[in-house]
């Protein structure tokens, strides 16, 4: 685990304050506010986490905003980068605080930030057809003429500006063009359309392939997918169906989804929901939400992107352990890599997994604490992170 001396001893606290803190590396934040956030929470105080992480978003907006109007564009931009971070970060633990109804609002000011971002850095707004509607998408030129292309699939609560220091800043400065999108169950695509996780995620990365090779500036032999975190999930099932794309990436790998949620149930619960016993399962969850607000708010948090109608606990979990990878798997001929972070906290384990049942060229990669760069999503390790990831697209990419 973690060998620096953590700031939080609530580890959904400091895993926060980490990927706030790794931002940092690509300008998304800068390490005297994040610090100087940090020391003004009370560790474990939800509450005091988004007044905190809100009052220091509030006042770098402003800022980007007072540079915008007096033309300084450069300044403006990097104060809205800032910001964009200090809004997720507040709205991480936003489950957890008695504000949670604050949330769309909230999460306004953060897409607020992810537009003015993404018109001050010259990124295009595409749409990209999908069924009888279209989900946001968002495409940034390397340079004005036919590039390789990596497109970065978020997770399952990541907000879409994070995506810059997933892999889009890295992808650009190689040469290649990046793009990103909010699908199903992420962002804009669940709080403004209503649309929830599926587990066939070949219906949304097809849609987004077939947007990407109709352009022309986009290589469309050369393109590559990089999955972060529940998307360590989702690119390789979309991938056993969908082979256009020249690579790609699982960061973490994620064979079951479902396993971070099974994982702290008690063995009788987890028996009636292998039986179907649809009534005691959500009875007994009902009781123990009742005595334990964390667990109600982490269910809220985690479950509000599967859109299940009613509040049947057992309903939701069955939606979870649909993602799941199965022979399917078998398919995918698509060159992978898989991180494996040490300390893993959501899926320990499986990226060893994913990479063990993957047919075709694969690599598995190492990411430790001694180097600062373990747990989920290496969040402190940005620069050996996008090392190791795009050395090896370097080889399908060109």
């Amino acid at each position: 685990m973690a060998h620096h001396r953590s700031q939080f001893k609530h580890d959904d606290f400091q895993f926060g304050f980490e990927i706030a803190l790794g931002s940092t590396y690509r300008g998304a934040a800068d390490a005297g506010e994040v610090l100087a956030t940090a020391e003004r929470i009370s560790d474990g105080d939800a509450d005091s986490w988004l007044r905190e992480w809100l009052a220091t978003a509030d006042a770098v907006h402003a800022a980007g905003t007072a540079a915008e109007d007096a033309g300084h564009r450069v300044t403006a931009l990097a104060h809205h980068r800032r910001s964009a971070t200090y809004y997720a970060t507040a709205l991480y633990l936003i489950d957890h605080s008695h504000e949670a109804a604050r949330q769309p609002e909230i999460w306004g000011r953060q897409r607020e930030c992810w537009k003015r971002i993404v018109e001050l850095s010259g990124g295009e707004r595409i749409a990209i057809p999908y069924g009888d509607t279209t989900l946001p998408g968002w495409f940034f030129q390397a340079a004005d003429e036919r590039r390789p292309l990596v497109v970065i699939n978020n997770g399952s609560d990541g907000a879409t500006s994070q995506m810059w220091v997933q892999g889009g800043a890295a992808a650009l400065e190689r040469g290649y063009h990046w793009m990103t999108f909010d699908g199903p169950g992420q962002q804009s695509t669940l709080f403004e359309q209503g649309i929830p996780f599926r587990h066939d995620w070949e219906a949304v990365l097809g849609p987004v392939a077939d947007a990407m090779v109709a352009r022309d500036d986009v290589d469309a032999d050369r393109i590559a997918v990089i999955g972060v975190s529940q998307a360590g999930y989702w690119v390789p099932r979309a991938l056993a169906f969908e082979h256009r794309f020249a690579a790609g990436v699982a960061d973490p790998g994620v064979v079951d989804v479902s396993a971070s949620w099974l994982e702290p149930l008690p063995a009788h619960l987890r028996k009636d929901l292998a039986s179907g016993k649809r009534e005691s399962f959500d009875r007994e969850m009902r009781m123990g939400e009742r005595f334990s607000a964390s667990t109600r708010a982490l269910l809220e948090f985690r479950g509000a992107p599967y859109g299940i109608e009613g509040d049947s606990r057992y309903d939701l979990y069955a939606a979870v352990m649909k993602q799941r990878l199965g022979d399917e798997v078998g398919q995918i001929s698509t060159p992978m890599l898989v991180t494996d972070p040490e300390g893993e906290q959501f899926w320990p384990g499986q990226s060893q997994q994913l990479y063990e049942r993957l047919p075709g060229p694969k690599e598995l990669v190492h990411f430790t604490a001694a180097e600062g760069a373990g747990r989920h999503c290496e969040p402190l390790g940005s620069s050996v992170r996008d090392a190791r990831i795009f050395d090896w697209l370097a080889t399908y990419l060109g």
